[in-house]
């Protein structure tokens, strides 16, 4: 024994009360009841007692029987046996039932803890929980049972009788104990009760209980408890300051009418339940290897913990609103369809799901924070590879209303002040192709090849509207080419025609022009793309060599006006000589 426990009796109080005072003022306990229960024969209430916004009521029992109510304060929750049923009849047995008050908290506090979560400030949460008084456990649970249709009161205690080795409930015999001939005596201990001031061996069996009786059969029963409640405490006795002195107790099925039949181990000092087995439970519901391995449904658990069953094994994680944040369930399982994670609280949504069959790395992020997709070894924050050669490999679809985008890349400018947000897209089949579309060191949005590892400018859009091709980059006009041709903001296109761009210039024959024109056929038509309206002109392949283009499928309109150009010239001259001769002719008469 520690001298500790060979103190004065009054200094060990005075120095257990001094030693447990600091924490009063700190110690948040929730209370032991929210309800008490009330029943009749077709309904079972719980007369509330603590305060609080509202009590949320769920009972399960057999035949899958679920039901969950939230009642606002003022109300007393109470469920009828219509509410348990399949129609207006529930299976008889032991329905378990759970009561959890939602706490009275501010508005203001609400806000805080709100906030607190958003920042995943869990310490602070929980100052604010603390310095508001916010219980962080409000639950009281219990079971009741329906006989023969009916709900049966939970506050009768059971009786025991004697000698005959069986019991007999007041409530519920068939046959009283009058009718029966018998007495129901409960057995008292006698003044003369032994103390054995030594060890005690017994080389057989003990049954203790009131229901013991001369020649028990043992079987391979070493020790028995044997009478209508069964239990076996573990007393603590210790004194003085450090010396744990909890009281535990383990419990053999509860001792009211209908009651459940459980196996409990309880923190008596603490009146806690931490665990509880209620009979009939499956062989293996929870099983422990012995390499450590936690088996729940299976004597064989392959992993640190593995859950068995025929249909969907899942996790819930369900949030209350006890503690004065909003309420959110979200299961984790899987089965033959997917992998999942659903959001039970938003309409059972599945936000996140695989199918099984899916390749390796389907998903992968690497230690740097690098995503994969098809890749273990991602190179940049989402890295998409394909080993197959299907065409396809990132597709962006949405039913998008105005102004909302499908597909977005948004860059900041950093500390280089060079604004930078663009697509990069890169082939290496055989060579080198590198183009990038979008934001590129200016405000413009621009089309590069960047082969050559310089920017190769094709394509620019200003802000202003203006559109340069061909490397032109500063277009003053709504449509310019690099090469000088441009379309006017007036709607006029006009060719480039500069002698810098021109090489081989030579004067254009007469004979050759008019021979061209002579051979033109102008014709009337519709574009096929464009049936309703009709157009005056001519047909590439049609043409002479002399206005003809490659490939012979458009026409240079400058080509052919050069040529009427030519002709009206000469025909000019032709008519100026006319005109000279005619103006003499006059003269003479």
């Amino acid at each position: 024994m520690p001298n500790a426990r060979r103190f004065s009796s009054l200094f060990t109080f005075v120095f257990v009360i001094a030693a447990f005072l600091p924490t009063l003022a700190f110690a948040q306990k929730a209370p032991e009841t929210i309800a008490r229960t009330q029943t009749r024969g077709d309904m079972i209430e719980w007369s509330t007692i603590a305060d609080g916004d509202s009590v949320m009521l769920t009972v399960t029992g057999p035949n899958d029987a679920t039901f969950v109510r939230d009642f606002s304060a003022g109300r007393n929750p109470q469920v009828r046996l219509s509410d348990l049923g399949i129609g207006k009849v529930p299976a008889d047995g032991i329905y378990h039932y759970e009561l959890r008050l939602t706490p009275r908290i501010p508005a203001s506090v609400k806000l805080q803890l709100k906030a607190a979560r958003e920042a995943n400030d869990e310490a602070t949460a929980r100052r604010i929980m603390r310095d508001n008084n916010i219980l962080f456990v409000n639950t009281q649970s219990g079971t009741f049972a329906v006989v023969n249709g009916s709900i049966v009161a939970n506050d009768l205690e059971e009786n025991a009788t004697v000698g005959i080795g069986k019991l007999k409930s007041a409530a519920t015999s068939k046959e009283s104990p009058a009718s029966a001939g018998e007495s129901i005596v409960r057995l008292k201990p006698k003044a003369d009760d032994q103390v054995i001031a030594d060890d005690l061996i017994v080389q057989g069996s003990i049954c203790a209980g009131l229901d013991c009786v001369n020649g028990e059969s043992f079987g391979f029963d070493t020790i028995r408890l044997k009478e209508n409640n069964t239990r076996l405490k573990f007393d603590d006795t210790s004194t003085g300051t450090g010396f744990p002195a909890t009281d535990w107790q383990l419990t053999a099925n509860d001792s009211a009418s209908g009651g459940a039949n459980k196996f409990s181990i309880e923190d008596v000092t603490n009146s806690r339940v931490p665990f509880t087995i209620t009979g009939g439970s499956p062989t293996n519901s929870v099983f422990v290897a012995d390499t450590g391995k936690v088996g729940f449904r299976t004597s064989t658990p392959l992993l640190d913990l593995h859950i068995s069953t025929g249909d969907t094994p899942a996790i819930r994680q369900e949030q209350t609103n006890t503690s004065g944040f909003t309420a959110q369930t979200w299961d984790i399982g899987g089965n033959e369809a997917n992998w999942f994670v659903r959001d039970l609280t938003g309409g059972s949504r599945l936000p996140f799901r695989i199918r099984p069959g899916a390749p390796t790395s389907s998903i992968d992020i690497s230690n740097s924070g690098n995503v994969g997709i098809g890749t273990a070894s991602p190179s940049v924050m989402l890295e998409v590879a394909r080993t197959d050669t299907s065409a396809v490999v990132v597709s962006a679809r949405g039913n998008n209303a105005s102004g909302i985008a499908i597909l977005r890349a948004q860059s900041g400018n950093g500390t280089s002040s060079i604004r930078q947000s663009y697509i990069q897209m890169l082939s290496s089949e055989t060579a080198t192709v590198d183009w990038r579309f979008g934001i590129q060191g200016s405000s413009a949005f621009r089309l590069s090849d960047f082969s050559t590892g310089t920017e190769q400018n094709r394509w620019i859009v200003l802000s202003n509207g203006n559109i340069g091709i061909g490397g032109q980059t500063s277009p003053t006009n709504p449509l310019q080419h690099a090469n000088g041709a441009f379309l006017s903001s007036g709607g006029v296109w006009t060719n480039a025609s500069s002698r810098d761009l021109k090489d081989d210039i030579c004067d254009l024959e007469t004979e050759a022009a008019e021979d061209t024109l002579r051979n033109l056929n102008p014709v009337t038509f519709r574009y096929k793309a464009e049936p309703q309206n009709t157009h005056v002109g001519f047909i590439a392949e049609d043409v002479p060599d002399l206005v003809a283009v490659e490939g012979r499928k458009a026409l240079s309109t400058m080509d052919i006006v050069a040529v009427l150009t030519k002709v009206v010239q000469d025909q000019q001259k032709t008519i100026d000589t006319l005109a000279k001769k005619v103006e003499e002719l006059e003269k003479k008469q």
